[in-house]
């Protein structure tokens, strides 16, 4: 089977969050299933430059209002499609903000463009290659499945939503420039308030609807977390599937991982503790018999980062460490940077996104703390069980499902991983804090926590299984209308 995989972020080229990961791991995984995946990604400078063996297989002399090329070639194992088209996607800033983090005003246009090509290549366009299903990540690539279904082009589509609170809005006006028939801007696909929706139009056009995680899945058909879309999700209810996002691990591998100290693994639990020491260094903290905290995540109020910013005493008062690695709203960034400057013996902050530095809190620290208000998936507490630092979660979405909380059953059973936390506000956050303390006092229980981590099973071995199963089904299903 063929799968036309359509994405706007990609590991290890671009990468802004967990969308990233999962379109770089997923097609490996999917392997193994028979599954032959080519992604689409848009030509970014660091994607142009790692392609190799790039043959150009169409030219487009104007793309809405730029050339473009259509590249096929292979990188880190992938292989790819990259629309080439420097008008778009040679950019000092992000995949979709300027260096200041204010959205391209063309953000329409560019994805518009690339979701049209990416239509092309599912209707057949390539020579010698023909997808099976298209399968397309987020608002970005949403507009695809709308090209594909007016192009009535007989091909099963997939819409993933990672997050449906980033959703592609814009203008009622810019319609007329997609290329689309006037009845495509209906209540039924595009039109959304009275703007242009990329991803509602995406949901009414998929055949099937995957959401990282099947709590998330349920959660989004209500009014508190369905961000305004959750009339489109209880009205696809039935197309609807929620599969846990995997990791890959051999990316995420203690023991063979070159950017840390020490390699470790489940086994070998006494090469950890260097890496401790390691880190507290490289950040210019001193050493503490109390607990080593971090948080690599973006700074945003839906991360529930304020939250954390707001108990940073808690962690002073017990003599404990906090790492903070990501960056995102200014005021939370001052509010993180300020309490470094008061406390710094016990907290230290790393702006932006570094991979290998964000390997090293995995494997130094002795807790990951993710207090998100709502988290589709997660991806960074499943990179914290395979390095044997215990997360310390919001009880929502993703988090919920993949994280085993450390409770008298839990304890008892040999079964917990983690720390669940609800109510998620700064009195649940506290009380979360203050059991992980209790915890990391009794060494045999925090090692216990520590090792049923990291013989957890994250990798994509059932989800690519489950992903493998729902595309066999819509092909099944199209065979069956064809004939």
């Amino acid at each position: 089977m063929n799968v036309l995989s359509v994405t706007a972020e990609i590991f290890p080229f671009v990468k802004t969050g967990g969308l990233a990961d999962v379109a770089g791991s997923l097609p490996k995984a999917l392997k193994s299933h028979g599954i032959r995946t080519r992604t689409l990604v848009p030509g970014y400078r660091s994607v142009v430059e790692a392609l190799d063996g790039a043959t150009p297989m169409a030219r487009y002399d104007c793309l809405f209002g730029e050339g473009a090329t259509l590249l096929a070639g292979r990188a880190d194992g992938l292989e790819l499609f990259v629309l080439d088209a420097p008008g778009f996607f040679y950019r000092a800033g992000g995949p979709y903000t300027d260096e200041h983090g204010v959205d391209y005003p063309d953000n329409w246009k560019r994805f518009a463009a690339f979701s049209f090509v990416a239509s092309q290549i599912a209707s057949g366009f390539v020579q010698h290659w023909r997808p099976d299903i298209i399968h397309a990540h987020d608002w970005h690539a949403a507009l695809s499945l709308v090209y594909v279904k007016y192009a009535d082009a007989q091909i099963p589509g997939v819409l993933t939503v990672h997050n449906i609170a980033f959703q592609g809005q814009f203008p009622a006006h810019l319609f007329s420039e997609l290329g689309l028939p006037n009845e495509a801007y209906s209540v039924d696909c595009l039109e959304y308030y009275g703007d242009l929706g990329y991803l509602k139009g995406g949901l009414q056009a998929a055949d099937a609807i995957t959401v990282v995680s099947p709590t998330y899945a349920r959660e989004i058909m209500s009014p508190i977390f369905g961000m305004g879309l959750e009339g489109v999700m209880n009205a696809r209810h039935d197309d609807v599937v929620g599969i846990v996002n995997g990791i890959d691990v051999d990316v995420w591998d203690p023991s063979a991982d070159p950017y840390i100290a020490y390699q470790y693994s489940a086994r070998t639990p006494l090469r950890r503790p260097p890496n401790r020491e390691a880190l507290l260094e490289l950040f210019g903290l001193p050493p503490t018999s109390g607990p080593v905290f971090a948080s690599i995540n973006r700074l945003t109020w839906q991360k529930g980062m304020d939250l954390l910013a707001a108990v940073v005493d808690e962690i002073v008062a017990m003599d404990g460490r906090l790492i903070v690695h990501g960056n995102g709203d200014a005021g939370i960034e001052h509010a993180f940077l300020d309490a470094a400057r008061r406390f710094p013996q016990h907290i230290a902050v790393w702006l932006g996104y570094e991979e290998p530095v964000a390997h090293k809190i995995h494997a130094g620290a002795d807790a990951m703390l993710v207090p998100s208000r709502f988290e589709p998936c997660g991806l960074t507490q499943l990179y914290a069980l395979r390095y044997g630092c215990v997360p310390i979660v919001a009880r929502t979405g993703g988090l919920s499902e993949t994280i085993i909380d450390a409770n008298v059953a839990g304890l008892q059973a040999q079964a917990a991983t983690g720390i669940q936390f609800s109510p998620i506000d700064t009195d649940g956050l506290r009380l979360a804090l203050r059991r992980a303390l209790k915890l990391y006092r009794h060494r045999r229980i925090w090692e216990g926590l520590q090792r049923q981590g990291m013989k957890t099973d994250s990798s994509w071995h059932l989800s690519a299984a489950r992903y493998a199963e729902l595309y066999g089904d819509l092909t099944a299903t199209d065979m069956r209308l064809a004939g």
